[in-house]
């Protein structure tokens, strides 16, 4: 049993001589590795890397956006600008002042809608067929007051006094010019139809048409 055993002893010279060899490949490692991080131009060339990962980081695409420069949702980030655009669009498609207009009628229809004043305005706001009238484009619910001078682009020029032959609506798209002295508007006018012409309702001291904002605008 005693010479079994003595087989089996590790020679403390053998140990000693392992950790030697296992020390000195740390140390060997460790001058490598910083003889590399001094070498000339070692720092400029970790910051060249690092510009040049951050300059590709830059041309990723933005997910948010559309090809187009819109969001995911599809719209501007001003909204409301494409909808003051999208009543023009719509005002457009009856032809205004050409020999395809929309004959004017209190009693007739085109696309579901009254082919009077009110109803054109209506179908340029997309509101539900047939539309309101004059009077009822005043409403809360649809509109509200504001300037003269404060108009913009799809918004209303309304008298809505008197009666159904003098109640009358425009819908604004531009200056004429810039004394503001007249608009560009879109009408569905009496013995006529739908029209595209400069007009100064509202503009003269003591005129009963007022301005109008289509509460979807």
């Amino acid at each position: 049993m005693k010479g079994k055993h003595s087989k089996n002893r590790v020679n403390p010279k053998a140990v000693g001589a392992l950790a030697g060899l296992a020390l000195a490949g740390v140390v060997a490692t460790t001058a490598h590795a910083s003889v590399q991080s001094s070498e000339p131009g070692s720092a400029d060339r970790a910051a060249a890397a690092s510009t040049l990962s951050a300059k590709e980081s830059a041309k990723k695409p933005d997910s948010t956006k559309s090809d187009t420069g819109k969001s995911d949702t599809g719209r501007e980030a001003d909204g409301a600008r494409d909808d003051r655009s999208d009543v023009i669009t719509r005002a457009k498609t009856w032809d205004p002042h050409t020999d395809r207009r929309v004959p004017y009628s209190q009693t007739d229809y085109h696309d579901g809608y009254r082919t009077d004043c009110s109803g054109y305005v209506a179908m340029a706001l997309d509101l539900p067929k047939p539309g309101p009238n004059t009077v009822g484009l005043t409403a809360s619910r649809y509109t509200e007051r504001i300037k003269m001078s404060e108009l913009k682009k799809g918004d209303l020029v309304m008298d809505a006094e008197g009666t159904n032959t003098t109640r009358h609506v425009v819908i604004f798209e531009k200056w004429a010019d810039e004394d503001r002295t007249s608009y560009w508007a879109y009408e569905q006018r009496g013995r006529y139809g739908t029209d595209h012409r400069t007009r100064d309702y509202g503009l003269s001291s003591g005129s009963e048409y007022t301005a109008y904002r289509p509460k979807k605008l």
